[in-house]
């Protein structure tokens, strides 16, 4: 049993746990204290989150699980009715962070290229998840791809020191969830009768559809949502376009039918391609499979209005943060999309 009291003023906390909370929480007020000095009451804080004193060490575990979706989801290139995962946890100090890689088929990554991964991931060589820069890079150098792997490994350590601060990580971040974005619903390609269905299902819930095309019945799909809803749409052709004029008129006439933004036009080796569309497009173009990690942001700039930003590509959150931040100072658009994870 753990206690805390005050002694000439002070909280004395007893339990190792409490104690890294309150520091570290402590920390994070005096950073909103500097903020509102600056005048920026909503900033990141100011502090490092890489901590060390605690003798306790990191456990992972992890285990398979294969996804069943509720309905068969198709793109330009494949269809499927499950996903395979592989859970992990990681648990310190008696609390558990939670995890997830999922593979589907475009990833590259199978249930025994992660498990083979996570095998080789040894945390106990470190003093805490604190030290989240130091463990993320030591799991990115043990070798390269299996993003889905090691995106795992960061989710579950973001849950695992959110929760050891007792604060999510908006918050730590210094973001308003008031102003988070709008989430769509994704409708993958299908016959008119099941896209119909799809549609009305989930027309009362969202207020931004996204639809996926790229295959001979692009406009047949669009002119069945909107046979039954007005919302705004947005739609990913996952590469399944391969003339640029094509794909440049199929955008105009996709904006008549109320559709606010294109994904990936064309195949990712089509830069240049590309880059012409977004030029004559009267609506923003976002990179998806020609954008995995931040090194690539650079080289896309030019070339596409806006990112899409998954954590299955991009390692995790920490990645993920950066690639948001380049991608504002570039002047592009931000998306955070998902690769069927839980």
């Amino acid at each position: 049993m753990f206690c805390r009291w005050i002694h000439n003023g002070v909280v004395v906390i007893s339990s190792r746990r409490e104690f890294l909370k309150a520091t570290a929480l402590t920390v994070l007020g005096a950073g909103i204290t500097v903020n509102k000095a600056l005048g920026k009451e909503k900033g990141v804080f100011p502090f490092a989150i890489n901590r060390q004193g605690s003798s306790a060490k990191m456990k992972l575990t992890f285990r398979p699980y294969e996804l069943k979706l509720r309905h068969v989801f198709t793109v330009a290139v494949n269809s499927r009715t499950t996903t395979p995962g592989v859970q992990v946890n990681i648990t310190y100090d008696d609390v558990t962070g939670y995890g997830e890689a999922s593979m589907p088929p475009y990833l590259g990554e199978s249930t025994e290229s992660v498990l083979g991964f996570l095998q080789k991931v040894n945390l106990e060589q470190f003093n805490g998840p604190f030290q989240l820069e130091d463990i993320l890079a030591y799991v990115d150098a043990i070798m390269p791809g299996n993003t889905a792997a090691k995106a795992s490994i960061d989710i579950a350590l973001h849950d695992l020191t959110g929760k050891l601060l007792g604060a999510p990580w908006y918050k730590i971040w210094g973001l308003d969830k008031e102003k988070a974005p709008s989430t769509t619903y994704t409708i993958g390609i299908d016959t008119a009768e099941v896209v119909r269905e799809k549609t009305l299902e989930v027309a009362t819930q969202f207020n931004l559809l996204k639809v996926k095309l790229g295959r001979d019945n692009d406009k047949e799909m669009i002119e069945t949502i909107r046979s039954v809803s007005n919302l705004p749409v947005a739609v990913d052709a996952n590469q399944g376009w391969t003339d640029k004029q094509y794909a440049l008129d199929m955008i105009l006439w996709l904006k008549e039918q109320g559709v606010v933004m294109v994904e990936q036009p064309m195949p990712k080796e089509r830069i240049d391609d590309i880059a012409w569309i977004t030029q004559h497009s009267p609506l923003p173009i976002f990179a998806d499979e020609s954008l995995q990690r931040l090194e690539d942001m650079i080289t896309l700039k030019d070339a596409f209005s806006g990112v899409n930003i998954k954590l299955m590509k991009c390692t995790g959150m920490r990645e993920a943060w950066k690639m948001v931040t380049l991608a504002r100072a570039l002047k592009m658009k931000v998306m955070v999309g998902c690769m069927t994870e839980t």
